[in-house]
């Protein structure tokens, strides 16, 4: 379901319609917000998903690489802007905004943005039928559905051996205790309360940084010279010029973060990555605001600084928010935590986005955009972003260290006697059953 509304809400984005420019944009809202709540739904189904599937061993690596291909989104986001961009600035010339004004915006730009919103579908229709084939996890079929035959049948398939059900345990540690809790019990906050809260608040700061630089990625561009100013370009070879610079900053710093993730995240723990990653953020946050005046008359230099702000969102907190709340909660309930995981880190990049489009915009009243009021520059907007980021290392010391720790021993859905058997399965089946 959640792909489906993608493949369709992905096109229909590029279909969006209207008799005038509001009108398309309450339409494109429409399905963008449809496709944020597929988008929603994906997030923790497909951490679940990875999680549950995994052995303990490899399960950090399996489940960040999963996040680790959000890079190559990016990515190729970015080149296709790039090509269909290049091709419209080839084939239809026009002047500058500075010497045009709106005529410097050729009618047929109108089919850029449409073009690039509908190839978001092709990711999901390639996936789609295998996403379709995939069974169950046997976790939440045993666990939560208790259907322990099921469960056996379904993993035989997947790993090609015969599996016996053993329905006795799994009825016993389906009315255990440790199994009976809801999300808003007293028992659920005793156990995993400070946990999710953990999660949830390192998700929310995470993206109030990260969101506010990816978003706003072209006024900090501009605002260093790298890129020219908007009213020397005609409109589309602003976005080639915009697409290439974040096309660059992906390949220098974001791809190669998500897999540092991926290759170190069962060596170094969850724990000491969303700590180091923090950590340097803000070290990183404060070496471009601190000598920002520096920095104007140093592009390359200010590149390699902002790359590595992303090389360490990547290879830090950006990865192990995602992994981390996919492992720590009962499976009746996994998804469900993951989710309101989630959905703090989207709230934290609306915040991220709104904030930072207001308080980067310049103190003098005569260089703010045209209808917003004067902010506190971009330079104390990059203090602001450090600070949120070092308010994360403390809130990291909430959430509990995953790696080498089977699911069931992290949130203690089985009975102590049954824990040497099932640390045992988790170590040598994919699943265990």
């Amino acid at each position: 379901m959640t792909l489906m509304l993608m493949v369709i809400c992905s096109i229909a984005s590029g279909l969006s319609f209207g008799k005038s420019a509001a009108g398309v944009m309450t339409t494109l809202c429409f399905f963008r917000f449809w496709l944020g709540f597929g988008i929603g739904g994906d997030y923790p189904l497909s951490a679940t998903i990875m999680s549950e599937y995994a052995n303990k061993k490899t399960r950090g690596a399996f489940i960040a690489a999963v996040f680790a291909m959000q890079g190559f989104g990016i990515l190729t986001g970015g080149i296709i802007a790039l090509i269909i961009s290049a091709w419209f600035d080839h084939s239809y010339k026009t002047p500058p905004y500075s010497v045009a004004g709106k005529a410097s915006t050729a009618p047929e730009a109108d089919y850029i943005w449409r073009i690039i919103l509908m190839f978001g579908a092709v990711p999901a229709l390639l996936t789609y039928y295998w996403r379709m084939k995939m069974p169950e996890t046997a976790r939440y079929t045993a666990l939560v559905a208790r259907n322990a035959k099921q469960a056996a049948s379904d993993m035989s398939k997947v790993l090609q051996v015969e599996i016996e059900a053993e329905e006795e345990r799994v009825d016993k540690i389906g009315i255990a205790p440790s199994n009976s809790f809801g999300l808003f019990s007293k028992e659920f906050a005793r156990r995993h309360g400070l946990q999710l809260l953990g999660t949830s608040v390192c998700w929310f700061l995470l993206d109030i940084a990260y969101y506010s630089n990816n978003l706003f990625q072209k006024d900090i561009f501009s605002a260093i010279g790298w890129i020219p100013k908007a009213e020397t370009m005609n409109a589309i070879h602003e976005v080639y010029r915009v697409a290439r610079s974040q096309t660059i900053i992906a390949l220098c710093g974001t791809i190669p973060g998500y897999w540092f993730t991926v290759a170190f995240i069962d060596r170094l723990g969850r724990f000491t990555i969303q700590l180091m990653g923090f950590f340097f953020m803000t070290v990183f946050m404060f070496a471009l605001a601190i000598p920002y005046n520096h920095w104007l008359s140093n592009n390359a230099g200010f590149l390699i600084m902002y790359s590595l702000t992303f090389f360490f969102a990547n290879f830090g907190p950006n990865a192990t928010t995602f992994v981390v709340p996919a492992e720590i909660f009962p499976a009746r309930l996994r998804s469900t935590c993951h989710g309101i995981s989630a959905a703090s880190g989207k709230l934290g990049a609306i915040v991220g986005a709104l904030g930072f489009l207001y308080a980067a915009q310049n103190k003098d009243p005569k260089k703010t955009d045209i209808g917003y009021p004067p902010g506190i520059g971009v330079r104390n907007s990059l203090f602001l972003l450090a600070s949120i980021n070092c308010v994360g290392i403390f809130f990291t010391f909430l959430v509990p260290e995953s790696k080498g720790k089977s699911l069931e021993e992290l949130t203690g859905e089985i009975e102590e006697g049954d824990d040497n058997d099932m640390q045992h399965a988790s170590s040598t089946q994919t699943v265990p059953v």
